[in-house]
């Protein structure tokens, strides 16, 4: 692999790779119907390079031709009450804080439309959403006229709509020309001061401190720190506004608006590349015995001859199991999403069920992949008179 790659965030020469990982799914939620199919589906390599002029963490191994981006695509979070919560509170605040009413919004990367939803209903407002997987099947909405969905990527194609606000949420971590994606969004912005530009990303700098493996996979080929975020942003010509994180501290967000990048005095947040460095070196050191922990875990269920089931069976859940190899330990995933139920997790096999199937199953164990849903998975199995044990990763 070539020591003289380039940074795609700010073109700095060399990104040394701290975390190889061979041979994992393409795809973490695409439907797959049978087990065969998630056995057999596409794989690539992950190979993390850390940018030390910038932080830009990059998989310098991505292969773009790989993904398909469909229909087929099921990553929605919209059955969860506790991310509704977020979602709403989210949306009320951006609503607030920027007087969106009435105003014209742009989504990138919107899903099935759900917070851009929101923020029309909330606010009054017109909106237009761009993302290949939209299917146009979930729900009304009493501002379904006022929104527009693009079933495309966002491009300079599209660079002739304009707006008031735009927003980006959970989508530039797919992206690996990450420089040319938000030059693109700057162009299209053009010279409209007032117009407000809002980006959610996950932290990498949690998934390195943490150790949490499960939260790396082929489809996040890039990751961010709130400086590393902040920098990229005010090359390509934005004024960063503001920063911070949420959700259990697991996502950072950003707002900005147009300008040279050099309008606004950088934020205490964003001095992080000596933390970043540290927290590179501590994850490259200690992940191995983070798998060996887990390895050992799911040996001595197995050998007790206990029963364990993994809750969450999206992303993290297909990194879970694929690093580990997880096989025989672990028979099923689980998921409230009733449009996986019934499908297979990509690389392992194990099939996805609804939280009523373990009613008969009667698992001992639950490995729950994100612990800000603990209470509400234990609700969930209080009500249905499951003594499980609750394990967050």
């Amino acid at each position: 692999m070539p020591v003289n790659r380039v940074c795609p965030n700010c073109g700095s020469v060399g990104m040394p790779v701290f975390y190889e990982l061979e041979s994992v799914p393409v795809h973490s939620v695409l439907l797959l119907p049978t087990r065969e199919e998630a056995l057999s589906y596409p794989k690539g390599d992950i190979a993390l390079g850390f940018c030390r002029t910038c932080g830009f963490i990059s998989n310098v191994a991505f292969d773009p031709t790989l993904h398909e981006y469909s229909p087929q695509y099921e990553a929605t979070q919209a059955f969860s009450p506790t991310f509704n919560t977020f979602h709403r509170n989210l949306a009320v605040h951006l609503i607030d804080r920027y007087d969106l009413h009435g105003k014209d919004i742009i989504e990138i990367g919107c899903g099935q439309g759900e917070f851009l939803t929101l923020l029309c209903e909330l606010g009054g407002n017109r909106g237009v959403g761009f993302d290949p997987a939209y299917t146009g099947e979930r729900g009304q909405s009493e501002a379904q006229a006022q929104i527009t969905f693009i079933p495309d990527f966002y491009s300079e194609e599209y660079a002739y709509y304009q707006c008031d606000f735009l927003c980006c949420k959970m989508t530039l971590e797919h992206v690996q020309p990450t420089a040319d994606f938000v030059s693109t969004v700057r162009r299209s912005v053009g010279s409209r001061p007032d117009t407000v530009v809002f980006f959610q990303v996950p932290d990498v700098m949690r998934i390195l401190r943490e150790l949490a493996f499960w939260d790396i996979y082929y489809e996040h080929c890039s990751y961010f720190s709130l400086g590393s975020l902040a920098r990229l942003f005010r090359r390509c010509g934005f004024d960063v506004v503001d920063l911070w994180q949420d959700y259990d501290d697991q996502y950072l967000m950003l707002e900005a608006r147009p300008g040279d990048g050099k309008g606004s005095l950088p934020l205490e947040q964003e001095d992080d590349l000596d933390a970043l460095a540290q927290d590179v070196a501590h994850f490259c050191a200690d992940y191995p015995s983070r798998l060996d922990q887990w390895r050992r875990d799911l040996q001595q269920i197995r050998s007790n001859g206990r029963r364990a089931v993994i809750w969450g069976a999206g992303s993290k859940g297909v990194a879970f199991l694929t690093t580990l190899n997880v096989q025989d330990e672990i028979a099923y995933a689980v998921d409230v999403n009733p449009y996986k139920r019934g499908t297979y997790m990509a690389g392992t096999g194990q099939e996805i069920v609804a939280p009523e199937f373990l009613q008969t199953y009667r698992p001992d164990v639950v490995i729950v992949m994100n612990p800000i849903y603990c209470d509400e998975i234990q609700r969930d199995l209080d009500r249905m008179g499951i003594a499980a044990r609750l394990i967050p990763v």
